[in-house]
């Protein structure tokens, strides 16, 4: 009983040092957005504000045009996650649930694109979005990212768990797949949906190469692009920015995240990814 309870107690204290470490950073972060510029480069750092201040969340209302910036990384978010939804859905359901000559080979090609770096394509789809006139605009920022291999993978190793019978008798009462893949499979994959949409919103909303590329004015900017141009001058950073703008871009992940957490952990749980 007593070594029973000494491993229990090594186990919680080593959980706590591991989520002291996760969210040691994040809270030093949110407190350090309330401090004075001199006291974040202070050294050594401290945890607890010395004197509040809202400074710095004055500073990135006044200096950068923020409602803006927050609309264009919304809309460029919501967009590229219901692109993922829609389109990821519809090629895992033909993957796992539909016969057609080439569904293997187009598999292992979704495979083999998980193992591609995102560097190595970055440049032929900068250029592709060039040449077809879609620089500088939401099109430019969206469409390269509607269907991504991990999406298609999730959706179909989900999709496998669905029992073949429950389509086939909707086949045989008469529904065509479109009605099969919108009244019978797409309400059993909420789990799988919300998963998909988290991690897809949360790749989307921390962009920051593709759209400093992409936006060439001011007005077509996300937020993490305005925040590194704007808080990092010639000569100097202006961490209590960098700090007050890292809050406000990590408050609507938090909000996705804690309103589809149980969805969430039931999608990763029976997606078949071990």
């Amino acid at each position: 009983m007593t070594r029973d309870r000494i491993a229990r107690t090594s186990l919680y204290v080593i959980l706590v040092a591991g989520l002291l470490v996760v969210v040691g950073p994040f809270l030093w972060m949110l407190l350090s957005s309330f401090k004075t510029e001199a006291e974040i480069r202070s050294v050594p750092p401290t945890w607890w504000p010395s004197t509040w201040s809202l400074a710095n969340y004055r500073d990135l209302f006044d200096r950068l045009d923020f409602p803006q910036y927050f609309a264009n990384s919304a809309i460029v978010a919501v967009l590229v996650t219901l692109g993922n939804l829609l389109f990821c859905s519809l090629l895992g359901y033909a993957l796992a649930k539909l016969d057609f000559p080439g569904r293997r080979a187009l598999f292992l090609t979704v495979l083999g694109m998980l193992m591609v770096p995102g560097m190595v394509t970055f440049v032929p789809q900068f250029v592709l979005v060039s040449n077809m006139g879609l620089a500088n605009s939401y099109a430019g920022l969206v469409l390269p990212f509607l269907a991504g291999p991990f999406g298609v993978f999730l959706m179909r190793q989900f999709l496998l768990a669905i029992p073949d019978d429950l389509i086939e008798a909707a086949r045989v009462d008469g529904a065509g797949e479109w009605r099969i893949f919108w009244r019978v499979v797409l309400p059993l994959c909420k789990p799988a949906l919300a998963t998909l949409g988290i991690l897809t919103f949360l790749s989307s909303w921390n962009n920051f190469l593709w759209p400093l590329v992409v936006a060439t004015t001011d007005d077509k900017y996300t937020l993490p692009v305005a925040l590194a141009l704007y808080a990092i001058g010639q000569n100097r950073i202006y961490y209590g920015l960098l700090l007050a703008g890292a809050v406000v871009v990590v408050v609507p992940v938090l909000i996705v995240f804690l309103a589809l957490q149980r969805h969430f952990m039931r999608g990763i749980a029976t997606t078949g990814l071990k």
